[in-house]
């Protein structure tokens, strides 16, 4: 078996499936449509896997051209952990936020996948958050001597292209404007900001920020995401020792958690869920022109990059653009219900490889 090559990218893409709903498990027209070769590679519907497949599913294999091979940096199959997926694809990021480079990581995916789970998790499952929070708090504890750390935490949603402050939101959003300073620092005026001491005070706010965080039933998902939801823990460190040339170090930690792609067909959107849809679309839509001018810009020829189109673009600009350590969270089902939603996601996800 042929495995094709991947060439070096500025940004990691990660993916994970699923396991199947209850629901799903007793549905006997359901088939698996992903088979995990190794920690890699995965091949969109199997041929090996449609021999009892129905017309239904049989003429959308042909008119996909039949099975795929994706490549990726990461690949983690239905039984994956969560201390795994945020071992290989979190973790590694933090040293690299100590010594003062932004990080991102954004978890993408249609509704009802799994985001929300890998970034958030449950008490007894905990997501990259608590995670990466919690391991960062031990890194600086052993840090203490040589530096003094200075922690504060912004929580945001965008939503149908407005901001909302989760942790202030009798804020207006007229007031949440986007601002670039002279530094290429992106800024989001009146926001407010927050200083934990401890993982669980990140945990608090996180939990706090949630319940206002706008959520909606659609056929595809009862809770599903309708907003882009922002969390940035930014970092400052000085070192103890007395050096008239020590400067701040500052960087930026981000975990966004998307709102779920999706197709009106499949969540039977109608009315005000139709039009949130439509937004959040649009600005995936932004977010996938802005990773193509990405991909032409190889260097040799100058390409504009629209991240004015849509204001999750330009929240993103210098983690997708700029001088920024980024890994892609991209969450799949391996069900054939969702056979157009899951394809289309990888092949966005393949596409972000080439950045």
């Amino acid at each position: 078996m042929n495995v094709p090559e991947t060439r070096q990218s500025s940004i990691v893409v990660a993916i994970r499936v699923r396991p199947f709903t209850s629901m799903e498990k007793t549905r006997l027209v359901i088939r698996k449509i992903v088979d995990c070769v190794d920690d890699r590679m995965l091949i969109f519907d199997p041929a090996d896997r449609n021999s009892n497949a129905t017309n239904k599913f049989s003429s959308q294999r042909r008119r996909h051209g039949g099975e795929i091979k994706f490549v990726f940096d990461k690949l983690f199959d239905e039984t994956s952990s969560q201390a795994r997926v945020y071992k290989e694809t979190t973790s590694p990021l933090l040293d690299s936020v100590l010594d003062g480079f932004n990080s991102t990581v954004f978890a993408y995916g249609a509704t009802g996948c799994g985001k929300t789970y890998t970034v958030s998790g449950t008490p007894s499952q905990p997501g990259i958050i608590f995670l990466a929070m919690e391991e960062l708090f031990n890194k600086i504890t052993d840090l203490k001597d040589e530096k003094d750390f200075e922690i504060s935490l912004s929580y945001l949603e965008i939503y149908n292209e407005r901001i909302r402050d989760l942790l202030k939101p009798e804020t207006p959003s007229k007031r949440l404007v986007i601002r670039e300073d002279t530094q290429n620092h992106i800024k989001v005026a009146n926001l407010s900001y927050h200083h934990p001491n401890t993982v669980e005070d990140v945990m608090d706010l996180v939990v706090q920020g949630n319940i206002n965080r706008t959520t909606s039933p659609t056929e595809a998902n009862e809770v599903s995401s309708r907003s882009h939801a922002v969390l940035q823990i930014h970092i400052m460190q000085t070192n103890k020792l007395v050096d008239l040339t020590s400067q701040h170090t500052f960087a930026t930690l981000s975990i966004i958690d998307l709102a779920g792609s999706e197709r009106a067909a499949a969540t039977r959107n109608r009315g005000i869920r139709l039009h949130e849809g439509a937004n959040i679309n649009r600005s995936l839509l932004a977010l996938g022109n802005c990773i193509n001018a990405l991909c032409l810009n190889d260097g040799s020829r100058s390409c504009h990059i629209p991240y004015r189109d849509s204001k999750l673009t330009r929240l993103l600009k210098f983690s997708l653009g700029g001088n920024c350590k980024t890994v892609m969270i991209v969450c799949i089902s391996p069900s054939s219900s969702h056979y157009d939603e899951t394809l289309n996601t990888l092949k966005y996800a393949n596409r972000a490889k080439e950045i």
